[in-house]
């Protein structure tokens, strides 16, 4: 598999919080729920988006914006809109500290508030990612703060826009798989327009896919990261020398090949951790480990914890984000949703690192 499809195709959508909002000019929201990673397109009406610490962006109707977090933003009819609605963790949504879940319900995952006179309020759509996976974290940690893909860039993911506008007011059985897969397949297809962008500033490990050297090595380390992979095995596979792969591979990726492989594993191994049918033992087989005791040793390690303790921290997130919000429509306030989560990549620490704050892709 190439480089992305190793990236995104573990942490697949899975009971993402997807919403249509109707709203009345003028109107303003306080986005404040940490979420990893949030997408927002328009069906009627314009919107700004306004990052904090960046400048606003107007996103028109089928404009894709991708929002990393966990930093909070705005989203508003006018830059100067003054948000009343705050959606905080677990889409608890507020106004003036009480909850507005109940009276601003419109039906199967529709949201809003509008005047008796408006006939066209601006009408939006958000799918949001409730739980960061492992593999998607190191792609996560390079994206800027507001990625946005103009209209028309791509009719067939214009077509994809429609038909979640019109899949997300229905309720049939399964509806909670087809949106989260709809949600992924937009998601893939505005990281895929980014990473073609000659100025998207992707990072240098994700463009190496089009190496042909290391393009080919690195979807031999995906695909099987079990296999006892040596540099010299791995030259032998591309068909070039091994200190000319071990060169090549450092220069592009930034890391040599089986420091590059370590932590792939471990990733691999950090998201199968979270399928409690799995025990640590048959998760460090399929990542390369002869044995629980080995992949514990190298978990706790590089990361601080014990296979054991991650798996109980994730599954203490996922149930605090779940436990917020139902049937797609904000929640009630439920208790503090956050003390259980885990520490999240700072978007901070990403831009000092040169990863840019709002990247607006060219339209054609």
């Amino acid at each position: 598999m190439d480089t992305l499809t190793g990236l995104l195709d573990g942490p697949k959508a899975r009971g993402a919080f997807l919403l249509r909002s109707v709203l009345s000019t003028p109107w303003a929201l306080r986005i404040e729920d940490r979420a990893p990673l949030s997408l927002i397109t328009m069906l009627d009406g314009a919107a700004w988006i306004l990052p904090d610490g960046a400048e606003p962006v107007l996103v028109r109707p089928g404009d894709l914006a991708l929002l990393r977090g966990p930093e909070s933003y705005t989203v508003a009819d006018h830059p100067r809109s003054d948000p009343d609605i705050v959606i905080g963790p677990g889409q608890i949504c507020s106004r003036d500290g009480a909850s507005v879940a109940t009276s601003m319900a419109l039906g199967v995952r529709t949201w809003g508030e509008t005047r008796p006179d408006d006939e066209r309020p601006s009408v939006m759509l958000s799918g949001t990612y409730l739980a960061e996976h492992e593999i998607g974290r190191r792609l996560l940690g390079h994206l800027p703060t507001l990625l946005v893909r103009p209209a028309g860039v791509d009719t067939t993911e214009d077509t994809l826009v429609r038909l979640l506008a019109t899949e997300v007011t229905r309720a049939e059985p399964g509806q909670e798989v087809v949106l989260d897969r709809l949600l992924d397949l937009l998601v893939v297809g505005v990281l895929r327009s980014w990473l073609a962008a000659p100025d998207g500033a992707a990072p240098g490990w994700l463009r190496a896919q089009a190496d042909e050297v290391v393009g080919p090595a690195l979807r031999l380390l995906h695909d099987d990261p079990a296999r006892p992979w040596t540099v010299a095995a791995l030259a032998t596979e591309v068909g070039v020398s091994r200190a000319g792969l071990a060169r090549r591979f450092t220069a592009l990726v930034g890391e040599p090949p089986m420091a590059y492989l370590a932590n792939w594993r471990l990733a691999v191994a950090a998201d199968l951790l979270r399928d409690p049918g799995l025990t640590v033992a048959a998760v460090a087989r399929r990542v390369g480990y002869g044995d629980a005791f080995a992949l514990s040793t190298a978990f706790k390690r590089v990361r601080g914890l014990t296979p054991q303790e991650h798996r109980r921290l994730a599954a203490s997130a996922e149930a605090a984000e779940a436990g917020g919000a139902t049937d797609g429509v904000p929640g009630e306030a439920a208790g503090d949703a956050t003390g259980d989560l885990p520490a999240e990549p700072s978007s901070a620490a990403a831009r000092s690192a040169g990863v840019p704050t709002t990247v607006v892709l060219a339209a054609g």
